[in-house]
């Protein structure tokens, strides 16, 4: 009973924890003018390599190397 309530505390502490860190973020002012931000287009020259190109929504070349490459940063290789 001790263990569960103390749980409940914890939990309980971190998600208040949570909730006023988020809070600054989310009451934040808004652009001043017509309350709408500009953002310019982004520079996309260059998304044109292996770990870009996705035919299927994924960048199939870049996974294969990526995946490829997990047993030696593992260290198992």
């Amino acid at each position: 009973m001790k263990r569960t309530a103390g749980r409940a505390v914890a939990t309980s502490l971190l998600a208040g924890v949570a909730l006023f860190g988020a809070g600054p973020a989310a009451l934040a002012e808004a652009p001043q003018g017509d309350g709408v931000a500009v953002v310019d287009e982004p520079d996309t020259g260059d998304l044109n390599n292996k770990w870009t190109f996705a035919p299927l929504g994924v960048p199939v070349f870049g996974l294969i190397d990526s995946i490829s490459g997990v047993p030696k940063r593992l260290g198992l290789l």
